[in-house]
């Protein structure tokens, strides 16, 4: 979707509307899936991206909005203290009430009221209700990811293995070109950068709902700002991402048995959690298998490793002789190449490299953005001058830098959007249902 093409009004329903297309292969039985606290039922993902509008919103800019259920504050409250009490995250799969067709009536309510929001030219809180529902459309975009990886989390529960999707993923099967096998590496200088992004105040037109507002530079997420200087060693990034056959190798090597790869809270889990491989390989009858969004399909070798912990991809690049990069060395790595828009391949499965791409190898870095988020070296914590909002939005991202890791680029259930080089992502190390993968650093 092209932000510079539409209207705000158009975006917003669109987004709407795709989170609730993204739902269509699921069976009645699949919307209230929730096989881990950590993960969410796609009920709820459609219920509470509808709460924020109405909570940030409707609430508090149309007047006479008729709330559609009292209880939904607190039913679809995420985690917004400065809001009210939520319910317990760990039992949102016990919410077989409201049911679906209850919590799409509530998605038509609120966006039958946005639309009449959206339409009062003269509203004299235009300019917060124009940016809060930029900020709402991105963070339904967000859940439209999250939609992805937390349904492939719980149907992997399922002995079944059933699959979201039908088509075959593997269609790319076969071996790479010999100078894509090998690790290539793209130096940089490093030397005093800039890093992070920061909106100029300029004047906008509240009546113009259009390009010149809502194009690529015209949001960030809070997080991303401001921009500030920052001194890099020289470095070098990997051209491609780690792929499933070297990580084998470092499970050959007996890499989840050597404690001297691992950071000690990451030996910790592995001990705890008896992990042997990562999250979604399976190993059935002596074939290497993996789970995906398509259902089980026999492991490739050249696709890049996929939903590894950042514990994980820390102690294979201690085995690898190699490090993760920093959020500073990848941000300025990318920016160094220059940004180019990212076309969804809409093949939501991380694929290797493409003969394409093989020859491209010799022209910078690949599998920036549409393969896995990869993981870096980085504590999520605010950058210099860091200002949050004020009030419950003051809490979207603010409360979440203590204890997580920061992850670059994007993956194949990203929104193209979200594609960019000052974006954010943030997880605990431990986590691994994220798309999450590995580029190394050195």
């Amino acid at each position: 979707m092209n932000m510079h093409l539409k209207t705000l009004v158009d975006v917003f329903h669109a987004t709407r509307l795709q989170s609730v297309l993204n739902c269509e292969s699921l069976e009645l039985d699949d919307y209230g899936l929730q096989a881990e606290p950590f993960v969410s039922p796609p009920k709820w993902h459609l219920a509470h991206t509808s709460w924020f509008f109405e909570t940030f919103i409707l609430k508090p800019f149309m007047e006479d909005y008729n709330v559609f259920h009292p209880a939904y504050e607190m039913l679809f409250n995420s985690y917004y203290n400065a809001v009210g009490n939520q319910f317990p995250r760990p039992q949102r799969g016990l919410l077989s009430r409201p049911i679906l067709s209850e919590v799409m009536a509530y998605r038509d309510h609120v966006d039958s009221a946005m639309a009449d929001l959206l339409g009062q030219d003269n509203h004299q809180e235009r300019l917060s209700i124009i940016q809060r529902c930029r900020l709402g459309i991105e963070h339904e975009k967000q859940h439209q990811e999250l939609l992805y990886t937390d349904i492939k989390f719980s149907l992997f529960r399922n002995p079944l293995y059933p699959a979201f999707l039908t088509e075959n993923v593997n269609h790319h099967e076969g071996s790479m070109d010999p100078v894509a096998e090998k690790v290539q590496w793209q130096s940089f200088t490093g030397g005093l950068v800039e890093i992070g992004k920061s909106l100029a105040p300029r004047e906008i037109d509240t009546n113009d709902l259009g390009s010149d507002v809502f194009g690529f530079d015209g949001f960030l997420f809070d997080c991303e700002t401001p921009n500030h200087q920052v001194y890099l060693s020289p470095f070098a990034l990997s051209k491609r991402l780690v792929n499933n056959r070297e990580f084998q190798a470092f499970i050959d090597d007996g890499g989840y048995q050597k404690p001297e790869f691992w950071l000690s809270d990451g030996w910790a889990v592995v001990q705890k959690e008896q992990w042997q491989q990562p999250l979604y390989w399976l190993d059935l009858d002596g074939v290497g298998m993996e789970y995906t969004l398509y259902g089980l399909q026999k492991r490739q070798p050249h696709q890049p490793v996929c939903h590894v912990s950042g514990y994980e991809a820390d102690a294979f690049a201690s085995w690898a002789k190699a490090r993760l990069p920093t959020e500073q060395e990848w941000e300025y790595a990318v920016t160094q190449q220059g940004h180019r828009p990212i076309e969804p391949s809409k093949i939501f499965h991380p694929q290797f490299c493409s003969d394409s791409e093989d020859e491209a190898v010799e022209k910078g870095l690949l599998h920036l953005y549409d393969r896995c988020w990869q993981w870096t070296a980085s504590a999520f914590r605010p950058y210099p001058g860091y200002n949050p909002a004020k009030g419950a939005l003051g809490e979207y991202n603010g409360k979440f830098m203590s204890g997580q890791w920061v992850l670059r680029g994007g993956s194949c259930v990203t929104s193209a959007d979200h594609l960019r080089p000052s974006y954010r992502n943030f997880f605990y190390p431990q986590d691994r249902w994220q798309f999450s993968g590995i580029r190394l650093a050195k």
